[in-house]
């Protein structure tokens, strides 16, 4: 399943009485996430080929499957509670119309979903196992390039949990196989051995009790300007950590836990220390940044993976508010959902021993 991940960052600002600024745009992170890949079930899957969606080899053979109407049956796991018709019957239509440019050759369906002697059956299936040699794939079909390939009925796996939209997308692309195109074959936009796709909807993270995998937290802490404060800021983000793991006022849930780390490409959270802010380079105060991941693309993080906490010019003993404040919103609070202690915290509140 495709995994997208975002970079959401907000900003804490030291002007005087500090303010909140919500209003910076989202940025897209992409180059840490692995796209489904789709197989066939006769051979390896190409790579990506770095073709456009138009570009690709062109098919001119005879139809394998002969002049016939080619019927369609489906064929739903025990625990789905989808019927699929819409989505095969699009992609049908797509290769009724597009097969004769593409395979070199005019394909007409019939689908029946019920059919008890079907040509071919589109399977929707938990996990696609039909592909050995190939990992997470999102479907499968056999690669059909003439007649004695053909065993009536011919199967076609779809993994059964991603969105109508991707959904059509996957059975374009192993009904394509059907027709003897691989994955160099045109259209790319369709046969590309790897795509984005969406999940079916999901629960958002900030609607989730717990918006992490894992409820023990791994905590990294950077490191400071001076050194000899390192101590004292530690303890503060101690202090931090241990009002969260006591539930914050029951604010997150009661089983957090959080480690230190001197991992910091495997922590969860990144506290860090820079000379100048990330969001707001000429402030002094903190940014709080969030990353995880969309699976149904619908813009907003269903798991988070990292919170990054930066902290900029503050004194040492207002630390600890800073890590507390920006921990509320990686647990999904917003803002009148945090404990009391962050909310309307004045500058001399946020260096007194608020966890007491």
């Amino acid at each position: 399943m495709t995994r997208r991940a975002l970079l959401l960052v907000l900003c804490l600002v030291l002007s005087g009485c500090a303010s909140v600024q919500f209003d910076l745009p989202t940025e897209v992170e992409r180059g840490d996430t692995t796209d489904p890949t789709f197989g066939d079930s006769t051979r390896n899957p190409t790579q990506g080929t770095g073709q456009t969606a138009s570009e690709g080899a062109i098919a001119d053979r005879s139809n394998p499957w002969g002049e016939s109407v080619v019927t369609v049956a489906i064929n739903t796991s025990a625990n789905s509670d989808r019927e699929y018709r819409e989505e095969v019957q699009q992609a049908l239509d797509y290769w009724e119309a597009n097969s004769e440019q593409y395979a070199g050759y005019a394909i007409q369906y019939e689908l029946v979903p019920d059919a008890e002697s079907p040509d071919l059956i589109v399977n929707f299936v938990e996990n696609v196992e039909s592909c050995p040699r190939v990992e997470h794939a999102a479907g499968c079909a056999p690669y059909i390039t003439n007649a004695n390939q053909i065993s009536r009925p011919m199967h076609i796996d779809v993994d059964d949990s991603f969105s109508s939209d991707s959904t059509v997308h996957i059975i374009k692309h192993e009904l394509g196989h059907t027709l003897g195109l691989n994955h160099s074959s045109a259209p790319q936009s369709v046969m590309s051995s790897q795509s984005s796709l969406a999940s079916r909807p999901m629960t958002d993270a900030t609607d989730r009790d717990l918006p992490w995998a894992d409820a023990d937290l791994t905590v990294y802490i950077g490191q400071t300007s001076e050194q000899n404060e390192r101590e004292a800021v530690r303890e503060q983000v101690e202090h931090a950590l241990d009002y969260y793991a006591d539930g914050a006022e029951d604010t997150v849930p009661s089983n957090v836990s959080f480690t230190f780390t001197d991992n910091r490409a495997n922590a969860d959270i990144v506290v860090e220390f820079p000379d100048e802010l990330p969001c707001n380079p000429s402030s002094s105060g903190s940014c709080g940044g969030i990353r995880g991941t969309d699976p149904d693309q619908d813009g907003a993080l269903e798991e988070y993976e990292r919170l990054t906490i930066s902290i900029s010019g503050v004194d040492t003993d207002a630390v600890g508010w800073y890590v507390g404040y920006w921990l509320g919103y990686g647990f999904g609070l917003d803002e009148s959902e945090l404990a009391p202690p962050f909310q309307d915290a004045s500058v001399r509140e946020r260096q007194s021993d608020w966890w007491e």
